[in-house]
């Protein structure tokens, strides 16, 4: 199948997109979701993956049998394991020994041919190329996040979202998802400039919020260093989110106007996946999380529309890719319950809007009370005045930058010495 022109089945599926009362509700916008967990790995990986694959097995010559290498012990190895399936080619995922059994199960139910090697990726990676890649003619290297057919495939997520928003006679204004390697990202921007969504465009600009959490957070880290630069260790719980250095293209498109880069706290993400397991009965893995956790902490409308008023807001139409992931069960939701259910950010923050928690300004009052700033990390805060500072911090390329209350800004200062929040 594909050595002699035939194309092969697509290992990918059109999911749908939905309106989400219950999240609508709590971010006072309308929100919209891209429910990737629907994809037949569970992830939004089948679709740059399965992509990437359908394209080798297509230009692979006939007479070497191609056989398919991974290294990757969550989402991508799933995603290449059942494109491999659908492609009726075989699949072997080399992952480290320190890969949770319930991943290592899920790849051999799936019919796997699982190697464990190595006690961090990189060592089983070195292994699957040096080992097992370089004595196989047929073998084909499936890379996580990093390749041009991996965007391309992904792209085809804002195809879908064009299509489906036409069909509900709307329009969207800004997209949330979740950046690891920046795959995702790197491929939603290709699929927006395509369709004339970037500033400079024939179309309606679009927004993009890109999260990370805490420990993950490499691309938010190499944006307000103003290069790409590697994190020493990655600490937090989305370990789907754990890639030490982005692509260099996510770096790249992550300096665009159009995008906000975002980090929140593992609590944050995985109570965000608990409350959404509540309100729409879908379970999701923390590095999903963080995305829908805006939704939930009314952060969406600072960090997207601070201008706007709150009457003015209630227009807006977000799409949160739902990307999905599969290490998680309904034990490993009641555990980040138990953990982070009393966390101060999120006992504070989450449900604030609905439940009227929350200062809620006209836009005259929002306009004139508010005291602009500029977040750069968790140890530096500039307040913008008149004068530009001149002294020689370093000011990363793209801040987090908002409007925020006087009183609540004076707050921080004094409990903190810096803002800390936006």
């Amino acid at each position: 199948m594909g050595s002699n022109g035939e194309q092969p089945p697509k290992p990918w599926v059109q999911t749908p997109l939905i309106r989400s009362a219950a999240l609508s509700l709590e971010a006072g916008c309308n929100i919209y979701l891209k429910l990737e967990t629907l994809q037949p790995s569970g992830s939004f990986k089948s679709r740059g993956i399965g992509n990437l694959m359908s394209k080798a097995l297509l230009s692979h010559p006939p007479s070497k049998p191609v056989h398919f290498y991974c290294s990757s012990g969550g989402n991508a190895g799933l995603a290449c394991v059942t494109a491999a399936t659908a492609l009726h080619r075989p699949a072997t995922i080399v992952v480290p020994m320190s890969t949770s059994a319930l991943m290592v199960q899920k790849l051999k139910a799936l019919g796997a041919d699982v190697v464990q090697h190595g006690m961090h990726w990189s060592e089983a990676d070195t292994f699957l190329r040096e080992q097992l890649l370089a004595r196989d003619e047929g073998g084909v290297y499936v890379p996580p996040f990093d390749h041009g057919d991996l965007w391309e495939g992904h792209s085809s997520l804002v195809d879908e979202v064009e299509m489906q928003m036409r069909g509900l006679g709307k329009e969207y204004d800004a997209i949330v998802c979740s950046v690891g390697g920046g795959g995702l990202f790197a491929g939603v921007m290709e699929g927006l400039e395509r369709h004339g969504r970037l500033r400079g465009g024939k179309r309606a600009e679009v927004k993009v919020l890109v999260m990370e959490t805490e420990g993950a957070d490499s691309l938010n880290f190499s944006l307000r260093e103003g290069e790409l630069r590697r994190l020493d260790a990655i600490t937090s719980i989305a370990t789907s989110l754990g890639a030490a250095q982005v692509a260099r293209k996510a770096y790249e498109w992550g300096q665009r106007p159009e995008v906000q880069s975002c980090v929140f706290s593992d609590a944050e993400a995985a109570m965000a996946c608990v409350k959404f397991a509540d309100d729409e009965r879908i379970v999701v893995e923390s590095a999903c999380g963080v995305s829908i956790a805006p939704a939930y902490n009314d952060t969406l409308h600072t960090l997207l529309y601070p201008e706007l008023s709150d009457e003015e807001f209630a227009e807006i139409n977000v799409v949160i890719v739902v990307c999905g992931g599969s290490n998680v069960t309904l034990k490993v939701l009641e555990g980040y319950k138990e953990k982070y259910g009393r966390d101060e950010r999120v006992v504070t923050k989450f449900h604030s809007r609905r439940l009227g928690t929350r200062e809620k300004l006209p836009m005259k009052a929002r306009k004139h009370s508010g005291v602009p700033f500029v977040l750069h990390d968790r140890v530096q805060h500039v307040e913008l005045k008149d004068e530009p500072p001149c002294d020689e911090t370093k000011v990363p390329k793209k801040p987090a930058i908002g409007m925020m209350e006087k009183v609540e800004v004076d707050k921080q200062v004094q409990e903190f010495g810096k803002v800390v929040e936006v």
